[in-house]
């Protein structure tokens, strides 16, 4: 079985402009006479790999535990695009109407346009996962996320798509049960090769 680990390390990843800057504290530890080590960590939840449920830009929206985890565990596509805009005309000629996930591979620098999230939010997808910091840029975001969020489309940022050809693979992305939280940390991972599963 091929595992191919796209996420990021969370402690020495970019933050988004003006989230919390992760720290990693040790508590106890053996080279200093305790009896085991232990350590704490800060970090804001949309930290590195994570997931963003509704609560996130809808007030009175689904929080990260009610999410079902049938949206993060499953079949996927891996789509390549341009950096910069994704708009709804993209989005129409050139994205699978049929995967129920689909992963962003846009160097880090592709974002959807709020026509484009509402266009894809009218297909069958379930999760939409980018390696980007965010689905939106800048400026815009309130807009894009809610075009998703609304329509209970699940949002997984912070990829590592590099070394990833675009193509179908397995998605394990399954976000952290933290209560009452807008987000949560995920280690997302694909399998690359179709041993117990078929299309």
């Amino acid at each position: 079985m091929e595992i191919i680990d796209i996420s990021r390390d969370m402690l020495h990843c970019d933050i988004y402009p003006g989230d919390p800057v992760p720290r990693h504290e040790i508590v106890h530890s053996i080279p200093k006479g305790d009896e085991c080590n232990l350590s704490a960590i800060y970090a804001g939840l949309h930290t590195g790999t994570h997931v963003d449920a509704p609560l996130h830009f809808l007030d009175k929206g689904g929080s990260v535990e009610e999410q079902p985890l049938s949206s993060f565990i499953g079949e996927c596509a891996v789509l390549a695009v341009p950096p910069g805009p994704i708009t709804a005309d993209y989005v129409e000629r050139k994205f699978p109407r049929a995967e129920e996930r689909i992963l962003i591979k846009g160097g880090g620098r592709a974002y959807f346009m709020d026509s484009a999230a509402m266009e894809l939010a009218m297909y069958k997808t379930k999760l939409i996962g980018t390696d980007s910091l965010s689905v939106g840029t800048s400026g815009a975001q309130t807009a894009v996320h809610r075009a998703f969020l609304r329509e209970n489309i699940a949002i997984l940022e912070g990829l590592v798509l590099e070394n990833v050809e675009p193509g179908n693979y397995f998605l394990m992305a399954q976000p952290l049960k933290i209560g009452g939280a807008e987000a949560a940390f995920c280690r997302a991972v694909l399998i690359a090769d179709y041993i117990f599963w078929s299309r």
